[in-house]
């Protein structure tokens, strides 16, 4: 008894020799894990014609924009309609300007704009096709001025005809100076001489195939990612 009563001289020390936990400072709790959220997907938004949200056989969720989407892990927007332009409103009467006007200028910020097309202005002048690339460029940024905007001539599956570098080259002059990358789908063509390849092309001698979408996505991811552009997870 003696014994446990000097010990329990010494503080924090209760009968017993056991040490006594000083009131309000009880076993101190492990600090709450913190939980980092997964990276957001990047927001992507591509405007354009029936290339891009699908035509025939091939619907939009089997185009070339959705295989880009799914092989760089964005969240896709695709906006436009078939036989439209940056100045042919084709039978829907709408434009690329209308169709971003329309359809995304009203949504929160991407990470990415692709605009993509021009093939339907086959009988517009190349001054107008200008103007309306560098106001629809133009008009994106001011929108949305943290935003990349990628511009994509004019695709063909097979040989073009004259009037496409003509078309072409509208476009690319506008994106240049407007400062926004440009992809060339025509480069392909004079590079490989056989277009896409065996198989790439519908037998309305226009549209691409599953085959053709597969090789085009293949194509903007390489070309996306050779000017950074890929859009990585933020």
């Amino acid at each position: 008894m003696l014994l446990a009563a000097v010990s329990c001289l010494v503080p924090g020390c209760s009968a017993g020799g056991v040490a006594a936990v000083p009131a309000g400072r009880g076993t101190p709790h492990p600090s709450p894990a913190v939980t980092v959220p997964p990276p957001r997907a990047p927001l992507v938004m591509v405007i354009g014609d029936s290339f891009t949200v699908g035509s025939g056989p091939v619907r939009g969720w089997n185009g070339y924009a959705a295989r880009v989407a799914r092989q760089l892990g964005w969240q896709l927007v695709t906006a436009g309609a078939a036989g439209t332009g940056y100045v042919n409103p084709g039978r829907v009467g709408r434009t690329f300007q209308r169709s971003f006007d329309e359809e995304l200028a009203w949504r929160p910020a991407p990470d990415l704009v692709i605009v993509s097309g021009g093939r339907n202005d086959r009988r517009i002048g190349a001054a107008r096709i200008e103007e309306a690339v560098v106001r629809l460029v133009g008009s994106i940024r001011r929108r949305w001025p943290d935003a990349g905007v990628v511009v994509v001539g004019p695709i063909w599956m097979a040989k073009a005809p004259p009037w496409a570098y003509r078309v072409r080259d509208a476009v690319e002059i506008s994106a240049e100076r407007m400062e926004a990358p440009f992809l060339d789908p025509l480069d392909v063509l004079d590079t490989h001489g056989r277009g896409w390849g065996r198989g790439a092309v519908l037998p309305d001698g226009v549209h691409p195939t599953l085959l053709g979408h597969l090789r085009l996505s293949r194509w903007v991811v390489a070309e996306l990612r050779g000017h950074g552009l890929e859009a990585g997870p933020s």
